[in-house]
């Protein structure tokens, strides 16, 4: 998922982190099987697979 981001990343200007969830006992708690995950602060965009277009859809209304 982190690859795919990569153009939406370039095209809106934003920095991509990505955590290696299996280190962390709360994250594995939090997010179960729902990885890879893709989140702003708290929310949750979308897990297994990225979405273009809902990604777009959220970043259009953030600018």
């Amino acid at each position: 998922m982190g690859v795919a981001l990569l153009p939406l990343a370039d095209e809106f200007r934003f920095h991509v982190e990505i955590l290696d969830v299996d280190s962390d006992p709360e994250l594995i708690a939090r997010y179960g099987s729902n990885l890879p995950v893709l989140l702003h602060g708290d929310e949750e965009l979308c897990h297994y697979f990225l979405e273009p277009v809902k990604i777009r859809d959220y970043l259009d209304k953030l600018c």
